[in-house]
């Protein structure tokens, strides 16, 4: 019996309906002869049983034999849980300690699930059952869980690789310096100085960055936009958001190898802008402000429009580092034109103070249509029983039950077999030769910050690729780097100063801000940047000098 985890998540719909006739769940006054009152609870604690251990009942309104091991709590007074395998039967549930000694009748208890008052732990992944003279407590094992891990993993191994479809663009393959060693940095008293503090606002050592900012790491999440193409060509709308989905979990793919530097926070103004004609994409960011720190994008193809404003939010817990984002991803498919949103989950950064640092995201997302009730979906990036980098996921229809069930790791790749066609939705690239000696650069981060003659004359002066600290640093400069990261934050500051004086305050040129049909404020995309870029270019407009 297999369990997907995210599974669970679907009781809590099953349960509002359950609600509905919780007067049910209480003890009847009629007698066990009742096969109505029988068959509604037996269908009621088959629905909540498979959902919570994952297996598909094909007919929903007839209960069905649903049986497997679950853990059972011991009876009082011996203390612990203890596997047993269970068959619930036309309303009864029976239990034996396994398989076999239930084929030869061997039971050790049973109870009429009809006289029961019925609770469902969701957090615990527990039914209680309470009979009065009799109460079970039951939940999904541990093994169980291992199984589906065990499952996606078989699963993703036995997946063809993927087809190379990006072309050879000439673009760089390595950067010009290998990264710095920063285990000298002392990294404890700097972050013990600032223990629950936003770490947005202290200034680190340069050796501690890698030579990218957070507008180029925004745009890393496009590195598998090919996704969002499939998407926008697919017709079914439950398959639809199975690649919305698995877009939505590969732009977490990339920091599986970037926990031992941190990006370059954008200065108020700063900007980056990444045309991908291999890719189909153009895209453009902009640092829109300051205190709180948002970053606000837009990327727009023949397929679909993509955009997001993050607001991060850092706290360091002595041993850890949380990573909290708060702003919501936008995509729109231009064939459907269906608005997907969702939000983030939070990213944890443990043993931040050894080299032996290691990362986890853990959270839930959730997807939905905004132009369609039709479907929603959601993702649980897992943080129980020890399973690394897990993620599961359902696609549920408007009336909560599953359509689609998919799941893997978010550092290996997303299998779903519950398509026609079973299949690895998405895998990451391979990484480059020796990617750990270049600060864990995926080939789309390397060639992020690169500078070619031709395209320098096209950009603006506030364009991340120009910032002189963060370029030095990719050369390898650490020394120089340091003082210059000190002169672009002082020039920020004194900048700032000037404004707070004349009571002015700082206008994003590229972005408006403005509210959302949830009423949130949110940062879009103006329409300018690229008709200046064309016409008349931005070496024929004033521009700000940050640096």
């Amino acid at each position: 019996m297999d369990y997907h985890g995210s599974s669970v998540d679907h009781v809590q719909s099953q349960a509002s309906g359950v609600e509905k006739v919780s007067s049910g769940w209480h003890k009847p006054t009629h007698s066990r002869s009742s096969s109505t009152a029988s068959s509604r609870h037996s269908r009621l604690v088959c629905t909540i049983y498979l959902n919570l251990t994952g297996e598909n009942m094909q007919d929903a309104n007839t209960p069905g034999i649903c049986e497997g091991y679950w853990m059972k709590r011991r009876k009082w007074p011996l203390k612990g849980w203890h596997k047993r395998y269970f068959v619930l039967d036309k309303g009864i549930l029976r239990y034996s300690k396994n398989q076999h000694d239930f084929s030869k009748g061997k039971m050790h208890g049973a109870l009429d699930v009809s006289l029961a008052v019925m609770s469902v732990n969701k957090k615990a992944r527990r039914i209680d059952l309470d009979a009065g003279d009799i109460l079970y407590h039951m939940k999904v094992s541990h093994c169980i869980v291992a199984m589906a891990s065990r499952k996606y993993r078989a699963s993703l191994s036995k997946a063809p690789p993927k087809l190379n479809t990006i072309k050879n663009t000439g673009r760089r393959a390595i950067l010009p310096a290998v990264c710095p060693d920063n285990s000298h940095v002392g990294l404890m008293t700097i972050l013990y100085n600032n223990i629950g503090k936003d770490l947005s606002r202290v200034s680190m050592p340069a050796a501690l960055n890698e030579p990218v900012c957070l507008l180029q790491r925004l745009c890393e999440e496009l590195e598998y936009s090919d996704l969002l193409d499939t998407a926008n060509h697919t017709d079914d709308p439950y398959q639809r958001m199975v690649y919305i989905a698995a877009f939505a979990i590969s732009g977490y793919a990339t920091a599986q190898y970037r926990n031992r530097y941190k990006p370059f926070n954008p200065v108020l103004g700063e900007t980056f802008e990444c045309i991908r004609e291999d890719r189909g994409f153009r895209y453009i960011s902009e640092q829109v402000s300051h205190h709180p720190p948002i970053s606000a994008c837009h990327a727009e193809s023949d397929n679909f429009n993509f955009w997001q404003d993050q607001r991060w939010k850092n706290k360091f817990w002595g041993k850890s580092l949380e990573i909290m984002p708060t702003g919501m991803v936008n995509v729109t498919l231009k064939k459907y034109g269906e608005h997907y949103e969702w939000n983030k989950v939070v990213t944890c950064i443990h043993n931040v103070l050894s080299q032996q640092r290691y990362l986890e995201h853990y959270g839930e997302v959730i997807i939905r249509n905004l132009k369609s009730s039709v479907c929603t979906c959601k993702i649980t990036f897992v943080k129980v029983y020890g399973s690394k980098n897990e993620v599961q996921g359902q696609v549920l229809d408007e009336t909560g039950n599953v359509v689609h069930r998919f799941g893997g790791f978010w550092h290996e790749g997303i299998f779903c077999d519950t398509l026609p066609n079973p299949q690895c939705i998405w895998k990451p690239n391979p990484q480059p030769k020796n990617y750990m000696l270049y600060y864990g650069f995926s080939r789309f981060a390397i060639e992020m910050n690169e500078l070619t003659p031709d395209l320098k004359p096209l950009l603006p002066p506030t364009d991340t690729r120009l910032r002189p600290d963060q370029r030095l640093l990719e050369e390898g400069k650490i020394e120089e780097t340091d003082k210059k990261k000190d002169e672009v934050e002082e020039n920020q500051r004194e900048w700032r100063k000037i404004l707070a004086k004349r009571g002015e305050e700082h206008i994003p040129r590229f972005f408006r801000k403005t509210l959302d049909a949830a009423g949130r404020e949110v940062w879009l995309y103006n329409g300018t940047y690229w008709k200046i870029r064309e016409n008349p270019g931005f070496v024929n407009v004033k521009n700000l000098e940050l640096w």
